[in-house]
């Protein structure tokens, strides 16, 4: 009866899953028995059971209730020849007396493997799961224009936010898109530090021939996230507009994500620059409170966590900083309930707040100047000043990696703030940027200046 069942299944899977996965993924796949209210099918190996598991098995079990009317689960496990032995009672002999080999797995002509896409697409980041604002609204549909076009649209689009405002879930929602409107589409998500430590890799191992072949060649579509990383890497930056030529010239799509637009991405070639902005430019601002609501209520649904609207609303009228913050938020506050063992309510939600709001209202350019200067023990004046005495210069340089931090200002504005030119605030950010990474102790200096400015203890 069950096996039936699953025959039943597999013609529904039959009219819903691409003809070649259905052959690769599905038609391999034997009923062994049932166990614990679960069907148990054989596979033929474990990258079959790991990709079965991974793509098919909600699918099916979904399908085995409905046909069933009963809850069924699944459960997957390898077996190189399934039914062998468990119907025929013979050992795998038919009533002739001769091997039977209708449950070996046939040779699939013609198929291959899905191709490489780089990291791993998150599964939850696709268009579905994406909340849509006035914030992102034109970012969300260029995006999923660039993936429901074949021929007409951009071939090259650049998303700009400052981080955790969605870049990387647009990108990879993308990657997921076409890889399941158009299975035979070759897309590769990489980000450009992994990019950069590749090229490194195939220079030192000399294989930088095949480093060439596979990203002027081996895709149709390239996703390249965190561009800005690139910074002062002169020789990737140049590498990478060769690339860039070749897939564009080959009617290939590009999207790039990064935090700032491709004018003001410091120290990047003039190249570069030319062809990250040589098509569809667009950007992402912090979402509304209507907004973070909603992105509340979408976190909320996927993660399973029951929480009142009142303290929804109370979450996304104090957490402003990103998105990114609000699903931290929210996680604490489930998190916290549940080892606490208590409800959430206004009391809980408030304490989490406590912990992690941004004072965004109070901090602005003076704010962050003056708390700066009285951590260095230097006076607003002398920040100001055109002196380049290390004692002043170095703090002037945090200033404004911090006003590039906390503040929306342009790099314009912030120069004007402190009497410098933009060139002169790109290398300061820089400057810090690189001396946080190398030096613990200057990191743990500049938290503690970060932590001031978040107290809103001004």
């Amino acid at each position: 009866m069950k096996k039936a069942l699953w025959e039943k299944v597999k013609a529904g899977l039959k009219t819903r899953v691409p003809a070649n996965n259905y052959m690769m993924w599905i038609e391999p796949l034997e009923f062994k028995t049932l166990q614990d209210e679960a069907i148990v099918l054989a596979c033929p190996n474990l990258f079959s059971k790991r990709w079965v598991e991974s793509n098919y098995a909600d699918m099916i079990e979904s399908m085995a209730c409905d046909l069933g009317g009963q809850r069924l689960g699944v459960k997957i496990e390898v077996d190189p020849n399934p039914g062998n032995g468990q119907e025929n009672g013979n050992d795998g002999k038919s009533a002739s007396g001769r091997k039977d080999n209708r449950h070996k797995q046939l040779a699939l002509p013609n198929t291959q493997l899905p191709p490489p896409t780089g990291r791993v697409l998150k599964r939850d980041f696709t268009f579905d799961n994406f909340v849509v604002g006035n914030n992102n609204d034109f970012a969300y549909s260029a995006v999923l224009s660039m993936g429901s076009k074949e021929r007409f649209g951009e071939k090259a689009l650049f998303l700009a936010s400052k981080p955790g405002m969605g870049k990387s879930h647009l990108a990879q929602a993308l990657g997921h898109h076409v890889l399941r409107s158009y299975p035979g589409r070759r897309i590769y998500y990489i980000t450009a530090e992994d990019l950069s430590n590749e090229m490194v890799h195939a220079y030192t191992t000399k294989k930088i021939g095949a480093f060439k072949k596979k990203y002027r060649t081996g895709f149709d579509m390239l996703l390249l996230d965190d561009i800005h990383a690139l910074a002062g890497k002169e020789r990737t930056q140049s590498e990478l507009t060769s690339i860039l030529d070749y897939m564009l010239d080959a009617d290939k799509k590009v999207l790039f994500a990064g935090c700032c637009l491709p004018g003001e991405m410091p120290k990047i070639n003039e190249q570069l620059k030319s062809r990250l902005s040589c098509g569809l430019i667009t950007t992402m601002e912090k979402p509304d409170f209507r907004t973070r609501v909603r992105i509340l209520q979408k976190k909320a649904s996927l993660n399973g966590y029951r929480v009142p609207v009142e303290i929804m609303e109370c979450l996304a009228d104090n957490l402003t900083q990103d998105v990114r913050q609000l699903e931290s938020g929210l996680k604490n506050l489930a998190a916290k309930s549940s080892l606490l063992g208590v409800p959430i309510d206004m009391d809980l939600a408030e304490s989490v707040i406590k912990n992690m709001a941004v004072h965004q209202n109070a901090i602005n350019l003076d704010t962050i100047k003056k708390i700066v200067c009285r951590s260095y023990g230097i006076s607003t004046t002398e920040i100001n000043s055109r002196s380049r005495k290390q004692r002043i210069a170095w703090p002037r340089q945090v200033a404004i990696y911090l006003s590039r931090r906390f503040t929306d200002h342009s790099l314009k504005t912030i120069g004007r703030s402190y009497n410098r030119y933009h060139a002169t605030v790109i290398h300061s950010i820089n400057t810090v940027e690189k001396a946080m990474r190398e030096n613990r102790t200057i990191h743990k200096e500049i938290d503690y200046i970060i932590k001031k400015i978040e107290s809103g203890k001004h």
